[in-house]
C-alpha cells in the first residue's frame, strides 16, 4: 500500500520534501528532494546539498532538475529494489509530525532565502546613501562647471606653416625612423627655406598631440626676427639670429597612459638632437654664418607630456652629454603622473624625478649633470581640465637658481589663464615665450645660450611680474648714464609726502623734473617707494610723456666733461644757479599692471594701455639722493602719476586667522583712509588649493574723481600664481597651493605661504575701503574633481571588496550565494561604516603627522644633508592631504563611490536582463518538448577539450601577439555572458542553486568591470600602434601571469560551476584576500591604481584554487561519510555497495 503525503499538502511538482542528514552534520547540510509528480523518480536540489548532479554528469554546476532514479542518485543510499518509489521516498523522510516542523522552518528558510537571492534587492539605507552620494556627485560636477571659472581671453593666432620632412633620419639614425618623423618649421613668404641658419629649438608635442601644433609659436619666431630684431642696433653683436623649430611627428601617441612609449619618445628625440646637430656643420644643409661655431645644444619646448618626456631624455643611455640645457614647457604634469593606470609610467616618473631631486641636492657644482639646465614650467591655471595645474609644479625638482613654475595668467601682458591646448596657441602667451627664448639665445655661443644665471635673469623678466620676492632689480647694476640739471628752484616734494600730478603736460614749453628726496635707510621702519602712472615710461633717448631717474647729486670736477654721460638733460633754463644730478633710468624695472578704470572689465584686453608700475626697497636706492620723476609731455593730456615713499609696515597686514574661523565668520578688513598707494594683505592659513573665496572690495567715495579703480592681485608665492581684477568689487578667488598627493618643495621656504591679496587703490581719495573674504563653500566642492578624479576609479573597489567578502561570508555559513544588492545592503550596516570611519581616522593621523614633518624639514635638511623626506612616500597615501581640515573628504568621496557603485551594479543587472530576456525569447522554440510544453534549458557547457585549447590559444597570444589587457577585455565580454545565462536558467528552474551561481557570477563582473578602466589605457595604445603599422611589442603586456588566473576563473565559470563552500580554515584567507584589495584600494589605489589588477588576478587565482582543490577535498571526504553511514542503514533487503 502505498502510503499517503502529508497532510495538509499534496506533493507536486516542484513540492521539497527533506531529506535525512546522510553525513556528518557539522559539514554536510541536509539533501533536498523534488518530487517532479512522477514515480519513481527524484531530482536534487537546492543550495545545501554537498554535490548535485546535472546533464553534464559534472557535481557543483549550475543545473536544471534534472530527473535521476533514487537507487542511483549520488546523494542517497542504494534502496532495496522491492520498494516503490513513493515508498523509498517516504521510507527516507521523517514522520509527518517531523515533517510539520520542518515545514515551519523551511517556510522561514525560503523566504530568507528568496530575499537574499534577489539581484535588485534595495533597502532603505541602500536607497538613501546611493540618493545622498548622487547628490554630492552631482553638486560636486554642478560646481566644477559653473562656478569659480576663470575667463578666457586669449586671441587667436595666424600662421602660414609650412613643413620640411628629414626623409633620411631613417633607421640608419634611430630605430624607430618607421614610426616617428622629424619636420623643420618655416612660415610662408618670412623663411620659406629648407636650410637651418639660425639656433636649433626642437619642439615636443605631448598626449596625443600633433608636429603641427608648432605653428603658433614658429610663426611668431620667424615675424618677430624679420620684423624686429633684424633692424635693432646690437641684436646682431648679442648673436641674435633667427630660430629653427623642429618638430616631431609621434603619430598622437598616447604618452600620458603608457612608460614604454614616453622611454621610445625619449630615445628617438636624443637621436633627432644628435641629427639636428649635425646639420649645422654639413654642406649644403647649413646657411649659418661661418664665423660662428657649431651649435652643441638644442632648446627645447615641449607641451604637455612632451615636457615629461624632456627631462626623461636626460636620463636616457643615448643622451648626448650637454647637448640639452634650456627646457619650457607649456602645461607639463611633472610632479606626478596625470593617471596611475600603467605600472611603466609610476615608475618612470619616480626614477627620473629621483634622479633630479638627487641631481641638485649635491653640495658641489661638478656632481651635479645638471647644474647647466635651466627647466621654466608654464602652467595654464584653473581652465586647464585635462591636467592638473598643480602638477606642473617644479618646486620639489628644481631649485629657483635653477627654474620655476609661473602661471599664464601672472605673465606680463598675457595676465589670462588658458586650457590645455590654448596654452600653444595663444597669441598672448606665444609672443611672450618667442620674446623669452630671443633673450637667452647667444648663437656665437657653442651652447647657443647665454649663462645659466643670464638665462634665469630673462627669464624672470619675461615671466615673472616683477612683484616677486625673486624678482632681480637692474638699478644697482646700472651705472648713471643721464645727466640732469636743473635749477635752483625745482619742485621738491616735501618727506613723507605724496607726488601726485592729474595731468601732465603743465609746462609745455619744456620738462618738469619733480624730485622726491630718499630718506635715509632705517633699519627698525624699513621704507619703500613705489610710482603708479597710466604712462609709458621712457628709457634713455626716447621722446615720450614721462621718463623716471633716480639721481645722486653730481660734484663736478674741473677737467670732467659731460661726455661721460650719454644723455644730457638741461631743464636749468636761463637760472644761473644749478644743481647737476648723475641719474639712472630705470624704465628697465617697470613693471606692468592691468589697466584699472571704471571702465575696465579684464586685465587682458589688447586694446588697453597698462599701467607702469615702480616698486623699489628703500635698500636697493640707499646710493642715491632723489628719485626724479620728468613730464616731457607738450600738451596737457590725460596722463597721471602718483608716487612717494612709504613704510613697509603700514603696507603689509599679516592676518593671523586661522581656516576654521575664516570658514565660519569670514575676514573683514577695513583699510584707513590714509594709507599706500599699494597694501598687502596676507593670510598663512589660506593655503589650500581645495578652497575657493569670494572676496568684496567696498566703493571708495573720492571729491576730487578717482585716478583709478581699485586693481586687486592674488597671488602665491610658491608657485608664481598670480591672477589680477580690474575694477574690483565681487572677485573669485581660487589659487594652486598646496594640493593633494604633491611632494614637498626640494628647498622650502622657512616661511609660511599662503593667499596674498595686494590692492591697488587711489590714495587721494582720503576715504577708507572695506574688504570683506567669505568661503564659497559650493565654489570649493568643484575644485575637488580636477585634484580626486583617479578616486573615483579607485574607492569603489574599496566597496565591492567588501560586499564579496560579506557574499563570501554568508556563502560559507548558510550555502546561499546572496546577490550583490543584497551584500551591499548589509555592508552599509556593518562593514562599509566601520571602513570609512577608520579610514577617516587615518587620514587625520597622516595629515597630522605629515604636517609635523614639513614643518621641521628645513632644520633637518640644513643639520643632515639627506633627501629623506623628498624620498618619503607618505604625500602618496589615502588623500594625500596635510591639513585635518579635510577630515571629511574619505566620508564625502565613500558616500559618492556607494552612489556609482550602485548605478553601475543596476545598470549591469538591467543590460544583463535585457538581453536575457531577448535571449530567452529567441531560443524558446527550441525549449520545448513533444506535448508543446516549455521545457527548462540546460547550461551550455563546452567539453574539456575546446575549453583546454582555447585556454591555450588565449595564452599563447597574449604572450606573443596581443597585450593581456584586450584579453581582460575579452574576459569580460565572456563574463557578462555567462551571467545572461547564468540569469536566464535561474529565471527558468527557480532553483537555488542557480541563483547562488549568477550571484556569484554577477559579482565576479561586476569586480572586473571596476578593474576594466586600469586596462582600457593601455589597450587604446595598443590599438594606436596597430593604427600605425607599429608591431613591435612591449615585454611588459605580455606576462601571461598577469591574466591567467582570469582565463581560468572565467572559463570555469562558463561551464556553470559553483564555487565550493569553504567551511575550513581556509575560509579566513578569502577574507584576507578581499580586505586587502579594499584597503589597498582606499591607502595606494589612486596613486598606483595599477596594482589593484595584480590583486584581483591574487584573488582569482585563489578563487580558481577553491574551485578544483576544495571541490576534490569534499568530493574524498563525502565518500568516506557515506562509507561510515552505509553499514547502519544495512537491512535484509540492502545490497552491499561492492
Amino acid at each position: 500500500m502505498r502510503p499517503s503525503p502529508p497532510t495538509g499538502r499534496k506533493p507536486g511538482r516542484g513540492h521539497t520534501v527533506s531529506g535525512p542528514s546522510i553525513a556528518n552534520p557539522q559539514t554536510l547540510e541536509h539533501v533536498d528532494l523534488v518530487d517532479d509528480g512522477s514515480e519513481g523518480i527524484a531530482v536534487a536540489a537546492g543550495p545545501q546539498s554537498w554535490t548535485e548532479t546535472t546533464r553534464s554528469g559534472e557535481e557543483g554546476h549550475a543545473h536544471v532538475p534534472v530527473p535521476v532514479p533514487l537507487q542511483r542518485s549520488a546523494t542517497t543510499h542504494r534502496q532495496p529494489s522491492t520498494m516503490t518509489s513513493n515508498e523509498t521516498l517516504l521510507a527516507l523522510g521523517p514522520s509527518a509530525k517531523d515533517i510539520t516542523s520542518d515545514s515551519m522552518v523551511e517556510g522561514h528558510n525560503t523566504r530568507r532565502t528568496l530575499r537574499l537571492r534577489n539581484p535588485w534587492a534595495c533597502s532603505l539605507y541602500t536607497l538613501v546613501a546611493a540618493l545622498l552620494g548622487f547628490a554630492a556627485l552631482f553638486l560636486m560636477m554642478q560646481s566644477f562647471m559653473t562656478r569659480q571659472l576663470d575667463t578666457k581671453g586669449c586671441e587667436m593666432s595666424y600662421m602660414r606653416p609650412i613643413f620640411h620632412k628629414f626623409d633620411d633620419f631613417d633607421t640608419e639614425h634611430t630605430r624607430f625612423a618607421s614610426k616617428y618623423s622629424l619636420y623643420l618649421y618655416r612660415e610662408g613668404g618670412i623663411d620659406e627655406d629648407s636650410k637651418v641658419k639660425g639656433v636649433p629649438v626642437l619642439f615636443i608635442p605631448g598626449n596625443a598631440g600633433s608636429y603641427k601644433q608648432v605653428r603658433p609659436l614658429g610663426a611668431e619666431a620667424a615675424y618677430y626676427y624679420h620684423n624686429a630684431l633684424k633692424h635693432e642696433e646690437g641684436a646682431n653683436r648679442a648673436g641674435k639670429r633667427p630660430l629653427d623649430f623642429f618638430t616631431v611627428d609621434f603619430n598622437e601617441d598616447f604618452t600620458a597612459f603608457h612608460g614604454q612609449t614616453l622611454l621610445d619618445q625619449a630615445e628617438y628625440l636624443n637621436d633627432a638632437i644628435t641629427f639636428i646637430l649635425s646639420l649645422y656643420h654639413t654642406p649644403g644643409r647649413s646657411m649659418r654664418d661661418s664665423s660662428l661655431p657649431d651649435p652643441t645644444s638644442v632648446v627645447i619646448l615641449g607641451h604637455s607630456m612632451g615636457g615629461m618626456v624632456a627631462r626623461t631624455m636626460l636620463t636616457m643611455p643615448n643622451y648626448q652629454s650637454n647637448s640639452i640645457n634650456t627646457i619650457v614647457t607649456l602645461a607639463a604634469p611633472h610632479a606626478r603622473p596625470p593617471v596611475s593606470f600603467d605600472g611603466d609610467i609610476v615608475r618612470l616618473y619616480r626614477g627620473v624625478n629621483h634622479y633630479w631631486r638627487h641631481a641638485y641636492s649635491q653640495k658641489w657644482a661638478i656632481d651635479n649633470p645638471l647644474w647647466h639646465v635651466t627647466l621654466i614650467s608654464i602652467a595654464g591655471g584653473g581652465l586647464d581640465t585635462v591636467v592638473s595645474s598643480d602638477y606642473a609644479s617644479i618646486a620639489s625638482l628644481v631649485p629657483e637658481t635653477h627654474g620655476f613654475t609661473v602661471f599664464t595668467s601672472s605673465m606680463p601682458y598675457v595676465w589670462t589663464g588658458m586650457d590645455h591646448l590654448a596654452i600653444t596657441w595663444c597669441d598672448q602667451e606665444r609672443k611672450s615665450v618667442v620674446r623669452a627664448l630671443y633673450d637667452i639665445i647667444d648663437a656665437s655661443r657653442a651652447t647657443q645660450t647665454v649663462p645659466r644665471a643670464e638665462r634665469m635673469r630673462g627669464f624672470k623678466r619675461q615671466f615673472l611680474t616683477g612683484l616677486e620676492d625673486i624678482a632681480e632689480k637692474s638699478l644697482p647694476h646700472k651705472e648713471a648714464r643721464t645727466l640732469l640739471t636743473l635749477d635752483d628752484h625745482s619742485a621738491v616734494i616735501s618727506e613723507g609726502k605724496k607726488l601726485v600730478l592729474r595731468s601732465l603736460g603743465k609746462s609745455p614749453q619744456k620738462p618738469k623734473a619733480y624730485l622726491l628726496p630718499i630718506p635715509p635707510q632705517d633699519e627698525q621702519r624699513m621704507k619703500r617707494f613705489s610710482l603708479l602712472t597710466n604712462e609709458k615710461l621712457d628709457n634713455v633717448g626716447e621722446n615720450g610723456k614721462l621718463e623716471v631717474l633716480v639721481c645722486s647729486v653730481h660734484i663736478h670736477q674741473t677737467g670732467q666733461s659731460a661726455a661721460l654721460f650719454s644723455m644730457n638733460m638741461d631743464l636749468s633754463g636761463d637760472s644761473s644757479g644749478t644743481t647737476r644730478l648723475a641719474c639712472k633710468n630705470v624704465a628697465s624695472d617697470v613693471i606692468a599692471l592691468p589697466e584699472s578704470t571704471r571702465q575696465s572689465n579684464f586685465p587682458f584686453k589688447t586694446d588697453q594701455r597698462p599701467f607702469s608700475y615702480l616698486q623699489y626697497d628703500l635698500k636697493d636706492m640707499t646710493e642715491h639722493h632723489f628719485v626724479a620723476v620728468v613730464d616731457k609731455s607738450g600738451e596737457r593730456g590725460t596722463g597721471w602719476v602718483v608716487a612717494g615713499f612709504s613704510n613697509v609696515s603700514d603696507s603689509v597686514h599679516h592676518v593671523n586667522m586661522g581656516l576654521q574661523r575664516v570658514f565660519t565668520t569670514g575676514l573683514n578688513l577695513r583699510l584707513p583712509a590714509r594709507r599706500a598707494l599699494t597694501m598687502d594683505i596676507k593670510v598663512p592659513a589660506l593655503h589650500s588649493a581645495l578652497l575657493a573665496y569670494n572676496v568684496h572690495v567696498g566703493k571708495q567715495s573720492c571729491d576730487r574723481g578717482e585716478l583709478f579703480a581699485p586693481l586687486l592681485r592674488q597671488y602665491i608665492t610658491d608657485v608664481h600664481e598670480s591672477k589680477f581684477f580690474v575694477n574690483v568689487r565681487d572677485a573669485n578667488l581660487n589659487l594652486h597651493g598646496v594640493s593633494p598627493y604633491m611632494p614637498p618643495a626640494l628647498f622650502p621656504k622657512q616661511t609660511a605661504s599662503g593667499l596674498s591679496l595686494q590692492i591697488w587703490s587711489d590714495p587721494t581719495c582720503d576715504s577708507a575701503v572695506e574688504i570683506n573674504l567669505r568661503l564659497d563653500v559650493l565654489g570649493s566642492v568643484g575644485k575637488l574633481w580636477m585634484r580626486y578624479r583617479i578616486v573615483f576609479a579607485a574607492f569603489p573597489l574599496l566597496i565591492v571588496a567588501l560586499v564579496i567578502r560579506q557574499q563570501f561570508r554568508v556563502y560559507d555559513e548558510t550555502g546561499v550565494f546572496m546577490s550583490f544588492a543584497n551584500g551591499f545592503n548589509e555592508c552599509l550596516c556593518s562593514s562599509l561604516p566601520l571602513a570609512l570611519a577608520a579610514l577617516t581616522f587615518l587620514s587625520i593621523a597622516l595629515a597630522g603627522a605629515r604636517s609635523q614633518t614639513y614643518k621641521h624639514w628645513p632644520l633637518h635638511a640644513v643639520a643632515s644633508n639627506t633627501t629623506t623626506v623628498l624620498d618619503d612616500a607618505s604625500h602618496e597615501l589615502l588623500l594625500g592631504s596635510d591639513d585635518t581640515f579635510f577630515w571629511f573628504l574619505v566620508p564625502l568621496f565613500g558616500l559618492m563611490c556607494i552612489g556609482i557603485c550602485v548605478a553601475l551594479n543596476y545598470v549591469t543587472l538591467l543590460i544583463t536582463s535585457t538581453i536575457a530576456m531577448i535571449y530567452a525569447l529567441v531560443s524558446s522554440a527550441a525549449l520545448r518538448n513533444e506535448d508543446g510544453h516549455r521545457t527548462p534549458g540546460a547550461f551550455a557547457v563546452t567539453s574539456t577539450r575546446q575549453r583546454t585549447i582555447t585556454t591555450l590559444v588565449l595564452l599563447t597570444l597574449v604572450s606573443t601577439v596581443i597585450p593581456y589587457h584586450f584579453a581582460y577585455m575579452v574576459l569580460c565580454l565572456v563574463q557578462l555572458a555567462t551571467c545572461i545565462r547564468g540569469l536566464k536558467l535561474a529565471k527558468e528552474t527557480h532553483l537555488d542553486t542557480n541563483y547562488n551561481f549568477f550571484n556569484y557570477a554577477h559579482s565576479i563582473l561586476i569586480l572586473m568591470i571596476w578593474i576594466l578602466p586600469i586596462n582600457l589605457p593601455v589597450l587604446v595604445v595598443w590599438v594606436r600602434n596597430l593604427a600605425v603599422h607599429w608591431w613591435t611589442p612591449f615585454s611588459s603586456h605580455h606576462n601571461i601571469l598577469s591574466i591567467m588566473p582570469f582565463i581560468f576563473l572565467v572559463e570555469t565559470l562558463s561551464t556553470g560551476r559553483m564555487v565550493p563552500r569553504v567551511q575550513s580554515r581556509y575560509s579566513f584567507f578569502t577574507n584576507v584576500f578581499l580586505f586587502s584589495i579594499a584597503a589597498y584600494a582606499a591607502v595606494y589605489g589612486v596613486t598606483y591604481a595599477y596594482v589593484l589588477h595584480h590583486l584581483a588576478n591574487i584573488l582569482c587565482a585563489w578563487l580558481v584554487a577553491i574551485h578544483f582543490d576544495m571541490q576534490n577535498i569534499t568530493t574524498r571526504k563525502a565518500l568516506g561519510w557515506l562509507q561510515i553511514a552505509e553499514p547502519i542503514r544495512t537491512g535484509p533487503h540492502t545490497k552491499k555497495r561492492p
